[in-house]
């Protein structure tokens, strides 16, 4: 992450106290003209002149004075309709500035891009994967209805067809409450085309609809392009999909070959093995969700292991993909062995998606794909900025929201704003669920050396009953010292409902005697989280310790 670019408020704080300075000689000037003889300046301390006189040059810059935004078509100009780039948006209109955003797409479909309005997240990302999570998820409670008293249920036969129906229906509502209600309701005028940076304060706007082509000028850019599977140059790699496409397949696929080790290649795994796919995960490492929680790996390993029918393949790299004259595919690995299937995803990572930007003509700097940019989400070109995964931060939505809301106040409403990436939680919707915040046990040694840890693994009550072979995991880090909870990490049924709760407390500082002076619910599972009295063990200068003297 670079330091060196100045953040926007230094960058303007000469600006404002001469403006400032300005103004009030102007209407001393005035009043003089006047005549007057009784011109009164309010008391102020230096710190309520400074706050006004920052209200006072937000006003003028974002009313497009001549010294400041009159020669600009836009105060700000947003590239992406993203969560990132449509937050930045809202906001900044909000705060007075004249906004407009550019979308190639403002309906969802295979062509060209897959996404939309709304970006990854409401297109090809999280709203409809959390959709297909919750349709793989009812054959598990059928299965163990029987063991409540219910008799003669059945998993049916899931209709691939039906389902998609529905979820365009549902993407095409999202898309249009983007447009015509969250942006066009705040002012912000939305452009279907797409953006080429020209210059520091320009874009060449290439109209979808017609292919033309305009130039239009702000004061300030945002980039929010997003990000973009990724797929190793293999032979017949081609035949292989992505998190695109998989939710415009006409056809569910009978066998399906899931290749990579992160969140998102596990979700689609569990979620089409809970839809009736044969699925393989093949991963190059010893075990997948590199970053996690140790802990919450293993456990999950062994809840698909016990509870699903995927076949996990380790230390498994696929080297070529052949396609068969049934139309089948084999996946050949390595070691030369094969596995036949009738549809490949590929999760292997994202890169930003940085192409066709033209970031050069501007004199933005890159890192590979991404864009580097400073805790203000600014680039090394001062009135460029960016946000989401195209940052390579953290590539999470509510983390895109955050920085475009935080860069919004900063650029167009006098706060001081950077961007806080501590103490983020996420959920990995796999069956079962993980929630986590803050550090992992291994993070958490390396950061303070002497940790406490906290945990329980058992079987809950719902799956109990029913005799089910499914397990829950729940773990607390917390710093020795100042006894502060700096980690919580829970593999359970609704695990992301559970750790957004705690990631509060967390966030706010509670220590673990905070938790453990709140009343639990009883009978929830949640209610772990409060119980815990006992660490499981320590680590004192960063050397696991199963006592202390």
């Amino acid at each position: 992450m670079p330091t060196a670019y100045p953040s926007p408020l230094h960058t303007y704080t000469a600006l404002i106290n001469i403006k400032a300075t300005m103004r009030m000689s102007s209407l001393l000037l005035c009043a003089a003209a006047r005549g007057t003889t009784a011109f009164h300046l309010p008391s102020l301390s230096a710190s309520q002149l400074r706050s006004s006189s920052l209200r006072s040059v937000t006003t003028t810059r974002l009313h497009s004075t001549p010294s400041d935004s009159s020669d600009f078509d836009y105060d700000l100009l947003v590239i992406g309709g993203g969560s990132g780039g449509v937050r930045a948006s809202r906001i900044a209109s909000g705060h007075g500035a004249k906004v407009a955003l550019l979308e190639t797409k403002l309906s969802h479909g295979v062509d060209p891009y897959y996404s939309a309005i709304g970006g990854t997240c409401v297109n090809v990302g999280c709203v409809p994967k959390k959709l297909m999570v919750f349709a793989s998820r009812y054959p598990g409670e059928i299965r163990e209805m029987e063991g409540y008293g219910w008799k003669g249920a059945s998993e049916g036969t899931f209709d691939w067809k039906v389902f998609l129906e529905n979820k365009n229906k549902e993407i095409t509502r999202l898309n249009n409450v983007y447009q015509n209600f969250v942006l066009k309701n705040a002012g912000v005028e939305v452009i279907e085309a797409r953006g080429t940076l020209t210059g520091p304060n320009s874009i060449q706007v290439h109209t979808t609809a017609t292919g033309e082509s305009s130039t239009l000028t702000a004061k300030n850019i945002l980039i929010a392009v997003g990000g973009w599977p990724f797929k190793p140059d293999i032979p017949g790699i081609e035949h292989a999909i992505t998190s695109n496409e998989i939710f415009y397949l006409e056809e569910q696929p009978k066998r399906m070959v899931v290749v990579g080790g992160g969140f998102i290649a596990l979700e689609f795994a569990t979620i089409m093995d809970g839809l009736g796919t044969d699925v393989t995960l093949m991963y190059r490492g010893d075990l997948f969700l590199r970053g996690f929680d140790d802990d919450m790996r293993t456990h999950l390993k062994e809840e698909m292991e016990n509870n699903s029918e995927i076949d996990l393949k380790f230390n498994t790299d696929p080297k070529e993909i052949r396609k068969q004259d049934d139309g089948s595919f084999l996946v050949i690995d390595q070691d030369g062995n094969e596995v036949e299937c009738d549809s490949i995803l590929y999760a292997t990572g994202r890169k930003g998606k940085i192409d066709g930007l033209n970031l050069e003509s501007a004199g933005v700097h890159a890192e590979g794909s991404f864009i580097p940019v400073n805790e203000y989400s600014q680039t090394n070109v001062p009135s460029i900025y960016a946000v989401g995964d195209v940052t390579d931060r953290i590539a999470l939505t509510p983390v895109a929201l955050m920085e475009g809301h935080r860069l919004a106040d900063t650029v167009f409403g006098g706060m001081d704003r950077p961007v806080d990436h501590e103490f983020v939680a996420s959920t990995v919707f796999t069956t079962p669920e993980i929630g986590t915040v803050g550090y992992s046990e291994q993070e958490a040694v390396k950061k303070y050396g002497d940790i406490d840890v906290y945990k329980n693994r058992f079987r809950a009550m719902k799956h109990s009953f029913p005799q089910s072979e499914t397990y829950s995991l729940f773990k607390l880090i917390v710093e020795s010292k100042t006894q502060r909870v700096v980690g919580c990490h829970v593999a359970t049924d609704g695990a992301g409902e559970m750790v957004q709760g705690v990631a509060i407390a967390i966030k706010m500082g509670a220590t673990k005697e905070d938790f453990d002076n709140t009343i639990g619910i009883h009978p929830t599972s949640a209610e772990e989280l409060v119980t815990m009295r006992t660490p499981s063990y320590y680590y004192r200068d960063g050397q696991k310790v199963d006592k202390l003297e």
